[in-house]
């Protein structure tokens, strides 16, 4: 496999040319892609790939194909990538690469060096692994230590012994964390008895979470995360129309509310001038709340324990919030209710007042509960998450001015 950080001519060749259509297509769409496509050249496109999008890839493709893919693969890349696919999607060891580098400890630099003259010509190396005959991981050595050495002296004289490593079955998310403070290019996996299976880049790692990551806006209104600009018309209808309908039907459930309160409206039209005023700034405070806990829920900052002081905390920050909007939209509510000559313009005014804290402090509420509660079921916490919160908004807040009106003035 070439570095991938070395930049490509314009004059892409077939491998590369190949590699570019994979990365514009989800994984399905990049399998069929591959079904009419020689083995050999597959595989080389293959190896252009971020690992764990290849992993996704080689998942979509029949059990026959895959099989004929990975007998063309380099045999270290080919039984890396069948012990990748042992591993679920989402954790360091779906995408590990093989680890070329590997020396004993009695060996001399001069003949580790004489190792790596020979594998810089196909590989890119960052890093020498020591191990023992069992594979277990024993240190690390760095370029520089290697150039600056006697040629003479043992690698285990040199390396750097307690290295940090991944474990296979970590999350992206929490390995994202910690790879964060320690900016190496390059992590070593080890299994619970120290054994290295693979190598975890850096940049791979922050390339499969960005994805995801970028992949959230559209998971909150309903679009696929298989989607791509590059997804024919048909499909793309597929897979947004169904999250329309859902989100016409809880529109209803909206319309619903204004509806049971329709005797109030009569006598107050004053109050549709506000309806949107409150649903507008209900459904901000929620979305805030919903971004913040997505992005900890992202970055594996949210524990079990954590859960209801994010609640209660969103909750408060919501009143406190609703408190000033609320003064606000209570006098323009007095002005213009006092310019019609309302003989309830004080009591309109109050009415706005607490219909806007009540439904900024349940906004903030449900921006926490909405993620929390499908991730809790299994669920991807940001599929289709705006919609389900907007609902919650929209009848929360329409809910309270028609009903505090309704309690306060008409009865």
């Amino acid at each position: 496999m070439q570095n991938p950080t070395v930049p490509q001519s314009n004059n892409l060749g077939p491998r590369q040319q190949l590699a570019a259509r994979l990365k514009a297509c989800p994984p399905k769409e990049a399998a069929e892609l591959l079904a009419a496509t020689d083995a050999p050249l597959a595989f080389e496109a293959l190896a252009e790939l971020n690992p764990s999008f290849t992993q996704d890839i080689l998942r979509a493709l029949p059990d026959e194909r895959r099989q004929a893919i990975i007998d063309s693969a380099a045999p270290e890349l080919a039984r890396q990538w069948e012990r990748n696919r042992s591993f679920e999607a989402g954790t360091i060891g779906y995408f590990m690469e093989p680890t070329y580098a590997m020396f004993r400890p009695e060996m001399t630099v001069g003949e580790a060096i004489e190792k790596l003259r020979t594998l810089v010509k196909t590989v890119f190396i960052t890093y020498g692994y020591v191990t023992d005959p069992d594979h277990k991981l024993l240190g690390l050595v760095t370029m520089r230590d290697l150039l600056f050495a006697e040629r003479e002296a043992r690698l285990a004289d040199i390396m750097l012994r307690n290295v940090f490593v991944f474990r296979p079955g970590m999350d992206v998310s929490e390995a994202m964390k910690l790879s964060i403070s320690r900016h190496y290019p390059v992590y070593p996996v080890c299994d619970e008895q120290g054994k290295l299976l693979g190598l975890a880049r850096g940049q791979s790692i922050f390339e499969a979470r960005a994805f995801e990551i970028t992949a959230q806006a559209g998971s909150m209104v309903g679009v696929d995360k298989e989607e791509r600009i590059s997804t024919p018309m048909l499909r793309s209808f597929m897979f947004r129309h169904p999250w329309l309908q859902l989100n016409l039907l809880t529109a209803f459930l909206a319309g619903g509310v204004v509806a049971m309160f329709q005797g109030t409206i009569d006598q107050l039209v004053i109050l549709a001038v506000f309806l949107p005023v409150l649903a507008g700034q209900s459904g901000n405070t929620g979305c805030q709340a919903l971004a913040v806990t997505l992005r900890g829920i992202t970055l594996g900052e949210i524990t079990s324990g954590d859960s209801r002081k994010l609640i209660a905390k969103e909750g408060l920050l919501g009143a406190l919030n609703g408190t000033p909007i609320g003064v606000v939209s209570g006098i323009a509510m007095y002005v213009i209710a006092s310019a019609q000559h309302s003989t309830h313009a004080l009591m309109l005014s109050l009415v706005v007042f607490l219909a806007m804290v009540g439904a900024c402090t349940i906004s903030g509420i449900s921006g926490a509960i909405v993620p929390l509660t499908l991730k809790r079921f299994g669920t991807d916490p940001a599929t289709a998450s705006s919609i389900f919160l907007t609902t919650a908004t929209d009848v929360v807040s329409m809910g309270m001015l028609l009903g505090l009106a309704t309690i306060l003035i008409v009865w």
